[in-house]
């Protein structure tokens, strides 16, 4: 499913030379282009893995979700995949105030502290700790800006896309016939709707 493309009404012309034919107002993403970018973004990636750099995997919407997280436990590294809270990499430090207080948070959960607290005060900390768990459990152990950023739908993380612009940390990105190729600085054309087609080019 990784050919299949947005409809042809809901394209961007820059994702032309990536767009091979149409098929019942479908366009049809050209899978040898699709495959050499992959390769390249590979490449891209196994060598900075065997420099030890930092990665972040981003995939919010519900089609993505689970894949991103899969992916990034196999691979060991951050992810982001139910919100992307807006300056989370261009606000730096307040993430990392915020992951302080997390680990804190756990620390606390774990060493049984948070059971001695009054009923509404522990009530109050565990809904806390929870929020944080959803928003930043996926980056909890980044200890700074990461060096590569993968963004699974351009359109829907366009937030992220331009936090990593603004900063000058390289993406990758997969991209359907409605985005722009532009962007990224490794684009891939594929589908980002379908989970079997996330699931392949992670």
């Amino acid at each position: 499913g990784v050919h299949f493309g947005h409809g042809t009404r809901k394209w961007n012309p820059k994702m032309a030379p990536y767009i091979s034919a149409r098929r019942k107002g479908i366009h049809i993403t050209n899978l040898t282009r699709t495959a050499r970018f992959l390769s390249e973004a590979c490449d891209l990636v196994f060598d900075a893995a065997s420099r030890g750099k930092q990665f972040l995997i981003v995939g919010t919407k519900n089609k993505a979700a689970d894949s991103v997280a899969r992916a990034a436990i196999r691979a060991r590294c951050h992810c982001v995949n139910k919100k992307w809270l807006g300056g989370m990499l261009t606000n730096w430090s307040t993430t990392e105030t915020r992951l302080h207080r997390f680990r804190d948070l756990r620390m606390e959960q774990k060493t049984g502290r948070l059971n001695r607290l009054p009923k509404r005060d522990a009530a109050v900390v565990k809904r806390q700790l929870s929020r944080l768990q959803t928003y930043l459990g996926g980056i909890k152990y980044m200890a700074g800006l990461p060096d590569i950023v993968i963004i699974v739908d351009q359109h829907e993380e366009y937030t992220a896309l331009r936090e990593c612009l603004t900063l000058g940390i390289p993406t990758i990105c997969l991209i359907d016939t409605n985005c722009d190729p532009d962007l990224a600085d490794i684009s891939i054309p594929a589908n980002d709707d379908a989970i079997s087609s996330i699931r392949l080019i992670l």
